[in-house]
C-alpha cells in the first residue's frame, strides 16, 4: 500500500474493481503487488481486501486509452499480464489449478507421480544408473545434490530426450535428493521420507507439499526453463536453468532465508511473541504478490504439519504489523523445522516437486516451436 493515511479511498472490492478494468482477480493482484492499486485489509473480513478508487479509474481511464508496445512488454516482464499462454496452471481468485483442477484438492489425496502425469504427460520411470555409487559429500544440502546430478546429466546427455527420459530424470532427482539407491515399489515421497527422518507422519506430509510444489505457471525459474527450452536445449540443460533460478535468494532460496529466520526467533524462546517486522517489512517467507489474501499452498500445508500456539502468535503478529500472510516458504520452512529434517530439506522438497511442473512447461514451449527473444529498451 502506497500511503496508509490514503484508507478512506480504499472502498472498492475485488468484484468490483475487476468490473471497472475488465480484468481477472489475479491481474488485480499483479497490480497491487507492481504498487500500482493501494489496498487495506477489509475491515469486516481480514481475509479479504479493499482496493483504492482513485487507482482503479486511474488505470480505467489509461487502458481507454490504450498502451504503447513497450510499456505493455515492460508491464509483462515485471509481475504484469501473463507473457505466454499456458494451459498447464492456472492461478485464480486466491487459487490454482493443475489442468483445471484445484490443485489444493489434489494434494489430499494423489501423489507426485500422479501429478506429473495429468501435468506433463510423463511416467516415473527408473534411471538407467544409480546415484549411489557417485561420490558426493554428505555435508551437500539435497538442493546441491539435485544441482550437481542435473549437471552431469546435462554434460554426458545420452540419447534420446523425449518423455521416456523426462520420467528417468524425475526420478533421478529424487534420488539426489535422498542420496541413496531406488526402490522402485516406493513413491518419490517414501523415498525422501525414508531418507530424512523417522517420523511416521512425515510420508504424508512430503506427498502432499510434493504436489502443492508441482507447479505454478511462470514463476522465475519455469520461465527460465521455458527460454533455455525455446533455444533448443536439452531436457537436462533446461532443467538445470529452471534449478539455477530456483536456487536464488528471491525465489526458493527463500526458504533457507526463512529457516534461518525461525532459528533466530527460536533463539530467543524466553519472549513469548518476538517483536518481529517492527519496520512493518515482512520477514522471509511472508506475503505472495498473487495472493494478498494468503498463499493457499502455505495454508493447506499449515493445517496438516500443525504449529505452535507461539508460532501462531508469530503468524498472527507479523499480520498486524505487515498485513502479510505466510507464503508457501514459511510452510516447507516449518515442514523441515517440524520433522527435523536435513538441513536444506524444504529447498529439496520444492526442486523435486518443481520439477514435474518444468517438464509440462518444456514440452510445452518445445510444441510451440517459438523463441523466447524480449528486446531491450534503451534509455533511462
Amino acid at each position: 500500500m502506497k500511503n496508509p493515511a490514503d484508507s478512506d479511498f480504499c472502498t472498492v472490492t475485488a468484484p468490483e474493481a475487476c468490473a471497472m478494468l475488465g480484468i481477472s482477480r489475479d491481474t488485480l493482484y499483479a497490480y497491487v503487488s507492481r504498487g500500482l492499486v493501494r489496498t487495506i485489509a477489509h475491515p469486516d473480513d481480514a481475509r479479504r481486501s479493499l482496493y483504492d478508487r482513485r487507482d482503479i479509474e486511474s488505470l480505467s481511464t489509461r487502458k481507454r486509452r490504450g498502451r504503447s508496445r513497450r510499456a505493455v512488454a515492460e508491464s509483462t516482464i515485471n509481475w504484469g499480464e501473463p507473457i505466454l499462454t499456458s494451459k498447464i496452471t492456472r492461478i485464480a481468485d486466491g487459487r490454482f489449478y493443475y489442468r483445471g483442477k484445484d490443485a489444493v484438492v489434489l494434494s489430499r489425496t494423489v501423489t507426485l507421480e500422479a501429478a506429473l502425469i495429468l501435468l506433463a504427460g510423463v511416467h516415473m520411470r527408473s534411471p538407467y544408473s544409480s546415484v549411489a555409487d557417485r561420490p558426493m559429500k554428505e555435508e551437500r544440502t539435497p538442493f546441491d545434490r539435485i544441482l550437481l546430478e542435473m549437471a552431469r546429466q546435462a554434460v554426458g546427455s545420452r540419447g534420446g530426450d523425449g518423455r521416456p527420459r523426462a520420467g528417468e530424470l524425475m526420478r533421478l532427482t529424487a534420488l539426489a535428493a535422498s542420496s541413496g539407491s531406488d526402490r522402485p515399489d516406493l513413491p518419490m515421497h517414501q523415498l525422501l521420507s525414508r531418507a530424512w527422518c523417522n517420523n511416521p507422519s512425515a510420508a504424508d506430509l512430503m506427498r502432499r507439499a510434493l504436489v502443492l510444489c508441482a507447479d505454478h505457471e511462470l514463476n522465475a525459474s519455469t520461465y527460465a526453463a521455458r527460454v533455455a527450452a525455446s533455444a533448443g536445449a536439452s531436457l537436462p540443460a533446461a532443467l538445470l536453468a529452471g534449478l539455477s533460478t530456483l536456487s536464488g535468494t528471491g525465489h526458493g532460496g527463500i526458504t533457507t532465508r526463512c529457516r534461518r529466520w525461525m532459528d533466530d526467533v527460536e533463539s530467543r524462546a524466553r519472549q513469548s511473541v518476538p517483536d518481529v517486522a517492527t519496520d512493518g517489512t515482512p520477514p522471509p517467507g511472508f506475503s505472495h504478490p498473487l495472493y494478498p489474501d494468503g498463499d493457499p499452498r502455505a495454508a493447506e500445508l499449515l493445517t496438516h504439519i500443525g504449529i505452535s500456539d507461539r508460532w501462531q502468535r508469530i503468524v498472527e503478529e507479523v499480520h498486524r504489523r505487515t498485513g502479510s500472510h505466510p507464503s508457501l516458504d514459511f510452510a516447507l520452512a516449518m515442514l523441515e523445522r517440524r520433522l527435523r529434517l536435513v538441513e536444506g530439506a524444504a529447498l529439496g522438497i520444492f526442486a523435486v516437486g518443481r520439477m514435474a511442473g518444468w517438464l509440462a512447461h518444456i514440452f510445452e514451449q518445445r510444441r510451440s516451436g517459438r523463441l523466447i527473444r524480449p528486446r531491450a529498451q534503451t534509455g533511462g
